[in-house]
């Protein structure tokens, strides 16, 4: 899916659904290399709905001056049902070609790829997608930006809550974010010496739960964290928690992280990472590359069809797993 009859002479560039850390530093890095190269770079504030609106303004390299070290997006960001119909994409096409714009660059996740997927086979507008997400979990590439920040402030939240954890001896169950993946709580998990991670979309196990607050208590410990993967639904915390105190007369304390993890000053390696994907859509697009993703594999960046990224990855990494076992005994 390329094409390499027209020159490029503007781009735009929007953020789509949640954000992440590492937003800023793809921003910048795409606005410019553009400039760089000569290509007028305009910003689509707001995703999707910003775009049917119109609200787009063309940037300049002090809109991104002092922007690399801030979370969320300067050009803010949006879902936007109304996109999933085609007439309203017809629409934001139509709006594109008014302004010249001759390709477009979606950072965002599965559902804003799906957006511009078709936004490219229905109306042959050039695009490439930079993954961001905080979930890791999007198909075709090892790594979306957002994610080490997100673990690292979950990081830091546990490590307080332990402190709290032990001097008054409590077993805190602690909810992150992950709706279809594992890969937070994982990581989490692993990083905070948790004594249990719980994977909602694994089951829940009480009994194993039990045993191994029980197991700690035997050989002496007066605390233990629980790492809790949220789920399709946010709060599955509470409905642990009141099981093991009705079946198994356990006292536990809860904590939901929630949309903390979304925010922070993103990590260098999300820097890192999000500043050669900007750089690498602008140079795709440059070259007639069309219909790509800027993904992140085996320690570098290279380019997907976007049709590889269009699904989700939910798989649990087992050997991830074991070692969090292993380490927990």
């Amino acid at each position: 899916m390329e094409t390499k009859t027209k020159s490029i002479k503007s781009l735009a560039v929007l953020c789509s659904g949640g954000d992440s850390p590492g937003m800023n530093p793809a921003i910048r890095s795409v606005v410019r290399t553009a400039i760089g190269l000569g290509i007028n770079i305009y910003g689509i504030y707001r995703g999707y709905t910003g775009l049917l609106e119109g609200d787009m303004h063309k940037l300049s390299l002090s809109s991104v001056s002092n922007i690399i070290q801030r979370g969320g997006t300067i050009l803010d960001t949006s879902r936007c049902p109304e996109f999933h119909t085609p007439q309203v994409r017809q629409e934001a096409a139509h709006l594109l070609a008014r302004k010249h714009i001759d390709g477009l660059i979606v950072i965002g996740g599965n559902g804003s790829f799906t957006g511009a997927m078709n936004l490219h086979k229905e109306h042959n507008i050039p695009v490439i997608g930079i993954p961001g997400t905080i979930d890791n979990d999007i198909a075709g590439t090892e790594y979306t930006i957002g994610f080490n920040t997100a673990v690292q402030t979950a990081i830091n939240a546990v490590d307080n809550i332990r402190d709290t954890a032990s001097a008054h001896q409590h077993t805190f169950l602690i909810e992150v974010m992950g709706r279809t993946s594992s890969s937070i709580a994982l990581q989490v998990a692993l990083c905070t010496g948790a004594e249990q991670v719980v994977l909602p979309n694994q089951g829940i196990n009480y009994q194993d739960i039990a045993d191994t607050i029980h197991k700690g208590v035997a050989r002496g410990k007066t605390s233990s964290i629980i790492i809790v993967a949220e789920g399709e639904k946010e709060g599955v915390c509470y409905q642990i928690r009141d099981t093991l105190m009705k079946q198994y007369q356990l006292e536990l304390r809860v904590c939901i992280l929630g949309h903390i993890q979304r925010g922070g000053s993103p990590t260098a390696l999300d820097r890192t990472i999000a500043s050669k994907m900007g750089y690498a859509a602008v140079h795709a697009l440059q070259q007639g590359h069309n219909a790509h993703v800027t993904a992140f594999n085996k320690g570098e960046v290279e380019l997907v069809p976007l049709t590889n990224c269009l699904g989700k990855r939910t798989e649990v990494c087992d050997s991830q797993l074991d070692l969090i076992r292993a380490l927990a005994i």
